[in-house]
């Protein structure tokens, strides 16, 4: 577990240039890049195949490791497309459950039966969110309990092949491709460049192209009794946060962009599942995600989640719409 936490809160740092300790890990990556080809070449032979729905499918998902924006652009593209009268469900595989079950997110459910970020899906958007490892599963399963669906997102699929896709949504922040290895030596899942429909990126870097989107928090926050308070209320005294991201700091920095005063920050592994968090009074208001809330107002009721707000450039929605509207006919 310690070993975990170092690697988690270390390695990104180590991603961020060619040094020492990355040069000393380029040979995994070497290994990693010769399966990543067999892999591929597998598809291209057709000895592995990837399954088409009956519907169009968009993707969304990212290069690198850790978090970068993938989820709330789920959700945000899936407003946009209930906007444009489509009926969309949404696929995903279910991060930080036990099970490898293939099942539907129901209001019920609970994030250790279907992961914490298609709850959290399921609950803002209101759509139907099928979990499952196979997404093509999930997605024959959706659409056979929710005939009326027209159209699929993946949440965090760009590298599940298994899927067909119709249009791949490529998510970058502001550390772009990193150091540009491979992992473990660098952030890289894939090798970049790689041809994407659209790429949104959700910070400043140095990686051309595409659209930008801007992320910021909201306004308030929210209790585990439904009790909004306003972040303006919290200035001027000392706030505690957590946050189980792939990137803690950047909700701290958010936080801090606020105007709020953080007395102790608390990165946590990403789906973290406060199974062990003590019940203890607290001593300061503490802020968290919405995708930690659901875990973490089991025992800290009053803790505060503040949401998270994407909103990308009208260009990007224009470019979503051209492609939208390019779709064959099925």
């Amino acid at each position: 577990m310690l070993v975990s936490r170092w690697l988690h809160l270390n390695l990104p740092k180590v991603w961020r240039s060619r040094n020492g300790l990355a040069r000393l890990l380029l040979p995994l990556s070497v290994f990693f890049a010769s399966l990543l080809a067999i892999r591929q070449g597998l598809y291209r032979l057709g000895l592995f195949r990837n399954v088409r729905l009956p519907v169009p499918v968009v993707v969304v998902g990212n290069v690198v490791a850790g978090g970068a924006g993938k989820t709330p652009l789920t959700m945000a593209i899936v407003q946009h497309l209930v906007a444009q009268g489509w009926h969309p469900g949404v696929l995903s595989r279910g991060h930080g459950r036990p099970t490898q079950d293939t099942c539907a997110v129901q209001s019920s459910s609970t994030p250790a039966e279907v992961g914490d970020e298609p709850l959290l899906i399921h609950q803002k958007t209101g759509v139907p969110v099928w979990v499952g490892p196979k997404r093509a599963d999930a997605g024959l399963a959706l659409l056979q309990a929710h005939p009326e669906t027209d159209i699929l997102v993946c949440d965090d699929g760009l590298q599940h092949r298994a899927l067909a896709r119709d249009i791949e949504v490529c998510v970058m922040d502001e550390r772009g491709i990193g150091n540009g290895w491979l992992m473990p030596a660098g952030p890289l899942r894939e090798n970049w460049p790689r041809k994407v429909d659209l790429l949104l990126h959700t910070g400043q870097n140095d990686v051309g192209g595409g659209f930008q989107a801007r992320r910021q928090l909201a306004d308030w926050a929210v209790d585990g009794q439904g009790r909004r308070v306003a972040l303006d209320s919290l200035r001027g005294q000392p706030v505690d946060a957590l946050a189980g991201l792939a990137r803690p700091e950047g909700f701290f920095n958010l936080l801090g962009d606020k105007g709020l005063s953080l007395h102790q920050t608390t990165p946590l592994p990403d789906h973290f599942d406060f199974a062990a968090w003590p019940k203890a009074a607290l001593l300061r208001p503490l802020l968290c995600t919405e995708k930690d809330a659901a875990k973490l107002w089991q025992h800290q009721a009053l803790a505060l989640a503040v949401p998270l707000e994407l909103t990308p450039e009208p260009a990007f929605w224009s470019a979503l719409d051209r492609l939208m509207g390019a779709l064959p006919k099925r």
